[in-house]
């Protein structure tokens, strides 16, 4: 069951300034990316400031068919094609674009120059990083605390690791290396998502996520020591036979995507979710191949079952089995303390929590992957939803024509993982089971595409409109009784509308109040009914969630390598949009309030079975 309140969660919008319709928009460090509908020219705008100004505009090798920006890095990679091939390039230093500077660099995977043209002073140049494959790239993700690359390729999932190489005592620049390659048969990804060493991949039908783990030492020596001299090869036996592979592609082919018998009849295969250990058994045999520098560290190395879940095609939904696919797989992580970040390597702490998140037409599946799997929630959209991103406070979705907002878990997940003893008879938290909640419905006109940054929402729409000789035709038709039938209009003489919006977000303390005002409402019918109970519990984990972000009240700069603190790493600003003091008097209001509604009314079973007292201690958060 979704509780519906009419509360605003979105604030102000504007219009982006793009002078051509827009192709694909990503955001990242600031800067929402939009790439024009011909695909070969990038403009960046800054999202922070009023009318988002233009910040930079540049040409790409080829037409883009993806594009995703990494916070760790401050890199845009793109899936490009020319000449009918298809080629995967990193973008670094794109904000030098902004100062005129119109050098630009390019250069292949590894290679830099070292000779006499760098004993100067450093070049402040954009460099175009070409990265080769075996395969054709189908998608790729970033991982929001290394910044290395992961790239789906139709039969493996290949990873690089993000390094900064010292040319000089002055200058140095971003590089990648080829370190893994995770051979997938029969199975080919469609949407890949990368996070802290958890790796997850969806097809059409399907979800997987699973771990890279190291083994200790001591486990490494002993398996070392037991494998043959052949298993010591960087590909596997049974891709260098071919056989064995061969067969587990041709198997998961008819067992996972059907198969048609004598009579003509389709056979799908029925749902499927295995959590944890039981999820090896999913069928898919992943192997590895290590092809980074460090041959050390080759046999250490294991995967780790973590999630699988198969659907079949529903037919009682709104939408054609053609439509039933999945969509908006996402990894979001939250972290609870402001730790530092390892240097060596790139690699960054673990998050305290980490949420899984994909979603079908008219269902979104939530779940916690860190620290055991389980599902937190599970969400029914009224209408088909076209496509969903997770953050911090809410489940943002777009329809046709709609963006909707729903509440979420995570905060509740990430309570309980940083205080173990939160739900006792001193302290408690509103459960993790607790029903879900919908905010006000926004309503635009053919909306395609959506992302986001912070406080910072950008929808795409694209609507066919009609021209003025169209209007004033129809007008003309309707007065003339005698025509019997209409003429089709031609698609050459229709108007094409679109418009990119960026919508801000509430700040959390106004929405708070927002909703305890609106709680006043029900109390004046009814002081115990459960509805004003629900709306102060989604009030409190609106504000706990916020309070357990290391951004909040911190004000730090963005930082420009990956050897600084968490906060940092991530991509925080100086701003300081609410004073961590005012939230912390807001959080103990609201338990207060909680405590004095629970004081009043009976324990029922959609809570807790621990009573807050009138007066709770407060969790140091």
């Amino acid at each position: 069951m979704v509780h519906v309140y009419n509360c605003h969660p979105f604030a102000s919008q504007q219009i982006v300034p793009t002078e051509q319709e827009p192709g694909l928009v990503c955001c990242g460090g600031g800067a929402l990316f939009v790439v024009s509908a011909g695909g070969c020219k990038i403009e960046a705008f800054q999202l922070g400031e009023e009318g988002c100004p233009l910040i930079c505009r540049f040409a790409t090798m080829g037409t883009v068919q993806s594009i995703l920006h990494s916070e760790i890095g401050d890199y845009l990679v793109t899936i490009e094609e020319k000449n009918n091939a298809p080629y995967l390039r990193a973008y670094t230093n794109w904000r030098y674009q902004a100062a005129e500077k119109t050098r630009v660099g390019v250069r292949l995977l590894g290679h830099f120059l070292r000779g006499s043209s760098m004993r100067g002073a450093p070049k402040e140049q954009m460099e175009i990083i070409e990265i080769p494959l075996f395969e054709r790239p189908l998608c790729v993700a970033c991982c929001g605390v290394t910044g290395d690359l992961l790239v789906g390729c139709p039969k493996s999932l290949v990873l690089f690791s993000l390094k900064r190489q010292a040319l000089n005592d002055k200058l140095s620049i971003l590089d990648f290396e080829r370190c893994l390659i995770i051979h997938l048969p029969g199975l080919s990804p469609q949407q890949v998502a990368i996070c802290a060493g958890y790796i997850a991949l969806q097809t059409e039908l399907e979800v997987l996520v699973v771990k890279l783990e190291r083994l200790p030492g001591a486990a490494f020596t002993q398996k070392s020591a037991d494998k043959k001299p052949q298993d010591h090869s960087l590909v596997p036996q049974d891709m260098i036979t071919g056989a064995e592979h061969d067969n587990e592609t041709e198997g998961r082919r008819e067992g996972l995507a059907g198969h048609r018998d004598h009579d003509d009849f389709f056979i799908f295969p029925k749902h499927q979710e295995l959590l944890g250990d039981r999820a090896k058994d999913c069928g898919v045999k992943i192997s590895l191949e290590w092809t980074g520098m460090e041959s050390e560290a080759r046999g250490n190395l294991i995967i780790t079952y973590i999630l699988y879940r198969r659907f079949a095609p529903d037919f009682f939904q709104d939408c054609s089995v053609e439509e039933t696919h999945l969509h908006s797989l996402q990894f979001h992580p939250v972290f609870t303390s402001n730790q530092e970040v390892c240097v060596e390597g790139g690699r960054g702490v673990e998050p305290t929590c980490l949420f899984c998140f994909f979603s079908l037409p008219k269902t979104g599946y939530l779940y916690s992957v860190r620290g055991g799997v389980q599902m937190v929630s599970a969400y029914q959209y009224p209408e088909k939803a076209q496509q969903a991103v997770l953050t911090d406070l809410f489940l943002h979705i777009i329809t046709k024509n709609a963006l909707q907002c729903f509440s979420v878990r995570c905060a509740a997940v990430a309570a309980r993982a940083e205080d173990p003893y939160i739900d006792t008879t001193m302290k408690a938290c509103p459960p993790i089971t607790m029903e879900l909640c919908a905010l006000r419905i926004q309503l635009f006109i053919g909306l395609k595409a959506l992302c986001h940054y912070r406080h910072h929402i950008v929808l795409l729409t694209t609507a066919d409109v009609e021209t003025r000789e169209d209007t004033e035709r129809t007008a003309r038709r309707v007065m003339n009784r005698k025509s019997p039938f209409t003429k089709p209009q031609n698609p050459s003489e229709m108007g094409h509308g679109w418009n990119l919006y960026v919508v801000n977000t509430v700040p959390p303390l106004q929405l708070y109040n927002e909703m305890v005002e609106y709680s006043k409402t029900y109390e004046e019918t009814n002081p115990l009914s459960h509805s004003r109970l629900h709306l102060l519990s989604e009030a409190h984990l609106l504000l706990r969630a916020t309070l357990l972000d290391p951004r909040v009240g911190n004000p730090v700069e963005r930082p420009q390598t990956t050897g600084q603190n968490l906060a940092q790493a991530l991509g925080y600003n100086t701003t300081r949009t609410t004073d961590r003091q005012e939230l912390q008097q807001a959080f103990q209001e609201s338990c207060a309030q909680l405590g004095d509604c629970f004081s009043r009314r009976r324990p029922t079973r959609c809570w807790i079975s621990s009573v807050w007292p009138s007066r709770p201690s407060f969790p140091m958060l």
